[in-house]
């Protein structure tokens, strides 16, 4: 059955809002040492805006979890988007107008973090809800827009800095918060479908209650790890493993990692009507260990790097997947289970890359020793979601 044209527009709104999450997560990265250079900021400064975006949008995250339902998605996805572009437009207006520029640029960074954490509950929501057959296929195909949009933000960022300068990032930062605003215009006119539609949605107390909904955020949250603990390192794994410059060590490492993620769900959104969800999970998850034993384990280098590029492919419907599982066994979860499955997800992103730069220092700075350690959350991943099957079975 056709997808109504109308929903088409709200699907298609829905993946630019991926695309500015990529942006408003992966340009400021762009800058730091531009930063540290122009306002001679200290490491640890620098190592604070990082920590300042995922904490806001983990606080986000967690206060949503009802304030979707209470004050209507249309109000709450439009704002999201108006957060994202403010505060993008804030690196470049901001930063001037304090005595010392990081104020500016920690104000900046609240502001589209509020955006981003609003974006990653709402969006996978409205997918959701909208009326197709093929959820899982769609979500997957949802979730590559994010991937797609850190290539862009990575190649496009990287382009304009050759050709205009890396002294005119202020610009670039304005043409960046361009999408969100135009974006925002867009969600005020499509449709959005109810999100449960033939039930109460569940209560917070009696989620809780249901010993499936703690599963499924084990495995988000191992999601959200086995993804970044590769892409946080890959650049300095392929620079320190290769011995090439930072250029080509990115695309070779957190390009072609996000190319191959990007690529994974894309091809599962097409696809995945021929292999089910659980069952393609499960075997990205034996991928996903392969790899982390490729890149940790192997003494050649090229295949090192290999593994942590094939990654990107294993690790693309960890979290998507996670999401259409638990929206199809949780129906009346509501926003709440989205907020959750979404902060568990960024718990995971945060937790896992800080293994690895925990067990390597404890190596003398040996990443393939903190690379080995992670890959418990591929294994957790393959255990819980073969401990879901038996209980559909049974």
């Amino acid at each position: 059955m056709k997808r109504p044209e109308n929903y088409n527009r709200t699907i298609y709104a829905s993946y630019v809002g991926y695309i500015t999450q990529a942006i408003v997560n992966n340009f400021a990265p762009l800058l730091f040492l531009t930063f540290s250079r122009e306002f001679d900021l200290t490491l640890d400064r620098i190592a604070l805006i990082t920590t300042v975006n995922f904490g806001v949008q983990l606080l986000v995250d967690l206060i949503s979890a009802r304030l979707a339902d209470r004050i209507g998605y249309r109000v709450c996805i439009i704002a999201a988007h108006i957060f994202s572009a403010a505060g993008l437009v804030g690196l470049a207006l901001l930063l001037d107008r304090f005595a010392d520029p990081y104020t500016g640029i920690l104000l900046s960074v609240v502001l589209y973090a509020v955006g981003g954490g609003l974006i990653e509950v709402l969006i996978s929501p409205i997918v959701e809800a909208c009326p197709t057959e093929k959820k899982e296929a769609a979500m997957s195909l949802l979730h590559s827009f994010y991937c797609w949009g850190h290539v862009g933000v990575v190649i496009l960022s990287t382009l304009f800095f050759r050709l205009a300068g890396i002294g005119n990032w202020r610009i670039l930062a304005v043409l960046w918060a361009l999408v969100p605003a135009l974006n925002s215009f867009f969600f005020a006119a499509v449709p959005l479908y109810p999100i449960v539609s033939d039930a109460e949605p569940m209560s917070i107390r009696a989620l809780f209650r249901e010993k499936v909904f703690w599963l499924f955020m084990i495995i988000m949250i191992c999601a959200g790890a086995s993804e970044q603990a590769m892409s946080q390192w890959a650049s300095a794994f392929a620079e320190a493993g290769l011995g090439i410059s930072k250029t080509l060590g990115d695309l070779a490492g957190p390009c072609a990692f996000a190319v191959l993620m990007g690529t994974a769900r894309a091809l599962y959104g097409k696809y995945g009507d021929r292999l089910p969800l659980k069952k393609a999970m499960m075997l990205s998850a034996l991928l996903c260990i392969m790899t982390y034993l490729m890149a940790s384990l192997s003494h050649n280098p090229v295949l090192g790097l290999a593994g942590c590029a094939v990654c990107g492919f294993s690790v693309g419907i960890f979290w998507p997947g996670t999401f259409s599982l638990a929206a199809k066994r949780l129906p009346a979860g509501g926003t709440a289970l989205f907020a959750f499955m979404a902060l568990a997800g960024d718990v995971g992103c945060s937790g896992g890359p800080t293994l690895v730069g925990f067990v390597a220092s404890s190596f003398q700075g040996e990443l393939k020793h903190g690379l080995l350690a992670a890959i418990v959350f591929p294994v957790l991943i393959l255990l819980g979601i073969g401990r879901i099957r038996q209980e559909r079975k049974s």
